[in-house]
């Protein structure tokens, strides 16, 4: 149909089965574009922090006054239609409670072991039904930054889900009110969601990761080979302490590039030492239009 100006895109194939190779992809003809949640950028000036970490970026549930209900609707037609009838697991109630388990460990480091008797199931069990929050598209994981260590440094991967929506609803939050560990954590999975998205979308497809001494020190967020490092805090009172991670970073890594801390306060500064405080929409603008990614390129 190209003579009448169509383009055609269809989508309804198993996200699991394209992962592993078993649609039918045209022969390599048929381009593959991942698709994500609202973005800041395209929310535009309606864009709302708060609407974000607690309704989610999947527009039926980013747009309801109270998606609670909806929320609910979705995590159970998940585990109905992808798990069940896809007869990805066994037992549906066991992965119910690894959906829980894994939802309150959103942005943390994964421990499978820790997991697996929370569940009452297997380390390799819990591994595989990750690997299918993975293949179902539902998450990822973020690994760690370990390239050229003068210090001892932690290896293991953070998992993050995709839409923080569903997280809250997983993890049963309620209210979600800032200053909250719960909120800061939302906070945290809906700047990752942002960072992903941009990593797709600009087509630069930087890997994202994160930095942590074995002291506990850590970074939340590095892009590409250190251009980039991002530190979130849900506080609108960005305080000294916030910055150990930016400034032991810079120790250990004199080469880092841009240090952001991305915050809740009102107006955007930068500190003697070069570290940049941002308000949350004013980073994700200034993301999106390139600003601190184009050494990346």
């Amino acid at each position: 149909m190209v003579e009448h100006g169509f383009a055609f895109g269809l989508c309804g194939s198993s996200a699991r089965k394209l992962r592993h190779g078993h649609a039918n992809l045209l022969g390599g003809r048929a381009l593959r574009f991942e698709m994500f949640g609202l973005t800041a950028l395209e929310v535009g000036d309606q864009a709302d922090v708060a609407r974000f970490v607690r309704n989610g970026v999947l527009p039926r549930h980013f747009l309801a006054e109270r998606p609670e209900s909806r929320l609910r609707a979705y995590v159970e037609d998940y585990l109905r239609v992808e798990v069940a009838q896809e007869g990805l697991v066994r037992n549906l109630n066991a992965f119910g409670d690894f959906l829980r388990a894994s939802a309150l460990g959103d942005t943390e480091i994964t421990n499978f072991e820790s997991i697996s008797r929370e569940c009452g199931v297997s380390a390799p069990t819990v591994r595989e039904h990750y690997q299918i929050l993975v293949d179902t598209l539902l998450g990822a994981f973020v690994p760690a930054f370990t390239r050229r260590e003068k210090r001892r440094v932690i290896r293991a991967p953070k998992f993050y889900f995709h839409d923080v929506g569903t997280v809250n609803s997983l993890a049963g939050r309620r209210g979600l009110d800032p200053g909250s560990e719960a909120f800061g954590k939302a906070f945290e999975n809906w700047i990752f969601h942002e960072l992903q998205a941009h990593a797709s979308y600009s087509g630069l497809h930087y890997e994202i990761r994160y930095w942590r001494l074995a002291s506990g020190i850590e970074v939340d967020f590095i892009l590409g080979e250190m251009e980039v490092a991002i530190e979130v805090k849900a506080t609108g009172r960005v305080r000294p302490q916030h910055f150990k991670g930016l400034e032991e970073l810079r120790v250990e890594h004199p080469q880092a590039g841009h240090r952001i801390l991305v915050c809740l306060e009102g107006n955007p500064r930068k500190l003697e030492n070069g570290i940049l405080v941002l308000p949350a929409l004013e980073f994700l603008q200034r993301l999106w239009a390139g600003e601190f990614t184009g050494t990346l390129q």
